[in-house]
């Protein structure tokens, strides 16, 4: 059962050949086996999980024909799922439980999908290594000496696990992309307001964190998206998404960019695979230009990074004053890092994210898709924030993140795919861009250029 894509979950219980409730215990017997060693699924089993069945069961013997019927989802564990202890990873929310579903679950409870409980997240999605002081630290499923990263990272390890089948993280600067390409699934930032986000805990980054469908291929991502995204009066920032016909992915300007335009490091392993990949869509018939995108002076993650640390600090400075053996030891950092920063600072971040806005949506007026690593380096060990080296060169604790942050202040879709792997066999990830508001055509390309490297793949 738990090799079954959501896409034959959902025909199955559809067509009544899958039972929903052998499907949730399928997967329920799964996790009883593999989590333990994982640590990607948190807290307790929904108490309304068999009412969920048997009301499902309900409604397809009325005939209805659900998108997600039956189809097991995990929640990042920083969304409100009614009922349900949500944490966000903090002790200060612990015995927290969500009043409502945000309006996103309530949309895949509609279209029949199972909530099968929360996956582990960094404090506050704040961190790139996916641990905190309520559950402690998620394990890399092919690895668990190394970390699937963060803050997404119980969401994508339960996918690769194949724990569940769909998960729905969130995406403030690459969330939801670097935990999918370290560990081979597919991971979707839509654009900034495509799945409208109204209810549930406030963000330490209002305006560039997105809810983030991850799941094993891109077939699955599209049908999870396509019952997600629709505006929403009580979202002002939700938007409707293009109606342009969609393209084949060989009708599209593609540009590829081995750095993103930035001047950073890049393990050797992850620019051969990305450089295989590139080959293997040309070869294929993609028209793919080199193409770097010109980013203004001093673009860079340093210079957006007061907007997350005010944010934090705006939230929880006061109780950070009151007790900071509350909080994570890296979350505290920023913190009181965000108390020092002046109202002149954050203006300067601001304008940095918004002239990275406009260079990125300058370059994809010019092109359609834009390609390249999704992170510079593959999973590292568990016990530290980020690798010590890349490309051979001292980095800092951020230093595998500087691919994807750029996207959030664009409010551009972004999508991660596996292009194969790096060293010791693991898996890396291609990023694949397009400007907002053209989700459905880069989710489109995305599945063609899957088709192309799977082929290329079996081939070799």
């Amino acid at each position: 059962m738990h090799e079954l894509s959501a896409t034959e979950i959902a025909a199955g219980c559809n067509s009544g050949t899958l039972d929903p409730g052998a499907v949730v215990a399928a997967f329920l017997q799964r996790i009883a086996a593999l989590n333990p060693g994982l640590n990607a699924v948190v807290g307790a089993v929904p108490a309304r999980l068999a009412a969920d069945v048997e009301a499902l069961r309900q409604r397809l013997r009325q005939g209805e024909h659900l998108p997600l019927a039956g189809v097991p989802v995990l929640v990042k564990d920083v969304i409100w799922v009614e009922g349900q202890n949500v944490t966000q990873g903090s002790k200060l929310f612990q015995d927290f439980v969500a009043p409502e579903d945000a309006p996103a679950v309530a949309r895949l409870r509609q279209a029949g999908a199972l909530i099968l409980g929360m996956a582990n997240t960094s404090e506050f999605a704040c961190k790139g290594l996916t641990t905190n002081r309520v559950y402690g630290l998620t394990r890399h499923p092919a690895d668990p000496s190394l970390t699937p990263g963060g803050s997404s990272g119980g969401c994508a390890a339960a996918v690769a696990a194949r724990l569940a089948p769909l998960a729905l993280g969130t995406d403030g600067g690459g969330s939801s992309r670097r935990p999918p390409a370290h560990v081979g699934v597919v991971g979707f930032k839509p654009s900034q307001g495509a799945i409208a986000d109204p209810v549930g805990f406030p963000h330490a980054f209002n305006g560039l964190q997105v809810l983030a469908p991850i799941a094993r291929d891109v077939a699955d991502t599209q049908l999870m998206f396509g019952v997600l995204a629709g505006a929403e009066l009580r979202d002002p920032q939700s938007i409707p998404l293009s109606a342009e016909p969609l393209r084949g992915a060989a009708e599209l300007r593609i540009a590829f960019s081995p750095r993103f335009g930035l001047d950073v490091p890049v393990d050797a392993d992850v620019e051969a695979c990305i450089a295989r990949a590139i080959e293997a869509l040309r070869r294929a018939g993609l028209g793919i230009a080199d193409a770097d995108p010109a980013w203004p002076a001093g673009a860079d993650e340093d210079a957006l990074m007061p907007l997350q640390h005010v944010g934090l600090a705006n939230l929880f400075g006061d109780a950070w004053k009151r007790d900071p053996t509350q909080f994570d030891p890296d979350v505290e950092k920023q913190i009181a890092r965000g108390l020092q920063w002046s109202g002149a600072d954050v203006a300067r971040a601001r304008e940095a994210g918004w002239r990275i806005a406009l260079t990125l949506g300058e370059f994809l007026s010019r092109h359609d898709l834009l390609i390249c690593p999704t992170t510079p380096c593959v999973a590292w060990s568990a016990d530290r924030l980020g690798p010590e080296t890349i490309g051979g060169v001292p980095v800092q604790p951020r230093g595998h993140a500087v691919f994807t942050p750029f996207v959030n202040h664009a409010m551009a879709p972004a999508i991660s795919i596996p292009c194969g792997t790096g060293r010791a066999g693991l898996p890396v990830g291609m990023q694949v861009i397009a400007a907002r508001g053209r989700d459905r055509q880069l989710l489109a390309a995305a599945r063609e250029i899957e088709a192309i490297l799977a082929a290329a793949a079996a081939s070799a």
